[in-house]
């Protein structure tokens, strides 16, 4: 069987120099072709490319050739496809058509309904997740700019996230500055990754879930909880999740990422994280059921996240601290290597420099009589002992011959 040759496609930076020639957002791209946002920010930013009738349709709508059939024509489900960047949940985000049902719980089953009233709200407060996207650096900014332009970006809103995984607002600042120093530590390493703001926001995550902080003196008295009872409900349910459950709740209906995406960032397969999904949603319905809609849910966590006034420390703070915590960790490198090598040396300079072989063990010889002390002495004797102890101390008189 033949297989049919991919229409070419133009490089991610051509596709959207096209878009913008047209006058199109990525709202309007998204609509017309039926998928997510995020789907296409992935492509234009090269992390994924289209396929299939996406992709012939997607080149089309480029080209400006003819119009796109709405999403009815093309009904592989949006969240099920390529692996996408973290984008908040929108009415941009379309829904795919219902499946037949099977043991793997299906896009359509997952997938929250468009709510116009989930943009940015100034009188609600920020959002799990920012709704603009982010501008591309220019290649002229220092890494002090590049880094401070990603923590302004991202901090404030990771801080609200790792809240609602842990419930403790110390732990979630803690988490969000040990990631980001760790991420300027591997500056390199994080401003060539394809998705800087996930590298960021997984090890903040992997931190502040960590059982460690259960061994912390701090950690282990309870942190006031929220001033509104509901808030204070909505959070108790969460953190009553096992964190691998609670992780995934809050990365698909709170940040808005999609179901691949979430389940590489959790490291499972896709069937588990969409297992996981409906178990999380599940138990937070039968304890509040008026959040059994994802709409509602996701709402509802922004709400809890923005309620609390969290604040991220300042990039040139956070930046400081992971200097410093380099410098210490190197001091303590390099203390340890010359305690290593002193003891080295002691050890060569004290230890024995030719081989002694180990002295044999003793073996019972047969045949020799036995010691036995002296006996009792006898006249002859006793009289010899005498005569020689009345002579002088020098000894006894020398013999002298008699002259004839």
């Amino acid at each position: 069987m033949t297989r049919t040759p991919e229409t070419p496609l133009p490089s991610p930076k051509e596709c959207r120099r096209l878009r913008e020639a047209q006058s199109l957002s990525q709202a309007d791209v998204a609509a017309a072709l039926g998928v997510t946002r995020a789907t296409v920010r992935s492509w234009e930013n090269g992390r994924t490319t289209p396929r299939g009738t996406n992709r012939d349709a997607y080149v089309r709508l480029l080209a400006g050739a003819e119009e796109v059939t709405p999403h009815q024509e093309n009904p592989a489900p949006a969240l099920v496809g390529a692996a996408t960047g973290p984008v908040q949940a929108s009415p941009d985000r379309a829904e795919p058509a219902p499946e037949p049902p099977s043991e793997t719980p299906s896009a359509s089953e997952l997938a929250p309904e468009p709510d116009p009233e989930l943009g940015p709200d100034p009188a609600r407060g920020p959002e799990l997740s920012p709704e603009a996207e982010p501008e591309p650096l220019s290649p002229s900014l220092t890494p002090d700019q590049a880094f401070d332009a990603l923590y302004a970006f991202c901090a404030p809103a990771l801080v609200r996230q790792t809240y609602l995984l842990t419930g403790r607002r110390e732990l979630a600042r803690e988490s969000v500055e040990c990631a980001f120093q760790l991420a300027w530590h591997r500056w390199p390493e994080v401003a060539m990754d394809r998705d800087p703001a996930g590298w960021v926001r997984a090890t903040a995550h992997e931190f502040a879930l960590s059982p460690w902080h259960r061994l912390r003196p701090r950690h282990r008295n309870p942190e006031p909880p929220p001033a509104a009872p509901a808030d204070r409900a909505l959070l108790d349910v969460l953190l009553q999740l096992p964190p691998v459950y609670r992780r995934t709740l809050l990365l698909y209906d709170g940040v808005g990422l999609d179901l691949p995406e979430t389940a590489a960032e959790t490291e499972a397969s896709t069937p588990a994280a969409a297992n996981r999904l409906l178990h999380a949603r599940e138990a937070v319905a039968t304890r509040l059921p008026e959040l059994a809609e994802p709409k509602e849910l996701h709402r509802r966590l922004a709400e809890v996240a923005s309620a609390e006034r969290l604040h991220a420390a300042k990039p040139t703070t956070v930046r400081w601290g992971g200097e410093q915590r380099a410098r210490h960790w190197t001091r303590a490198a390099i203390a340890f290597t010359v305690v290593l090598i002193g003891a080295t040396t002691l050890t060569l300079r004290t230890a024995p420099d030719h081989y002694e072989p180990p002295l044999a063990p003793g073996a019972t010889v047969h045949g020799v009589p036995p010691r036995v002390a002296p006996g009792p002495l006898s006249a002859e004797e006793l009289a010899l002992r005498a005569k020689l102890k009345g002579e002088t101390v020098s000894g006894p008189e020398r013999l002298v011959p008699e002259a004839g």
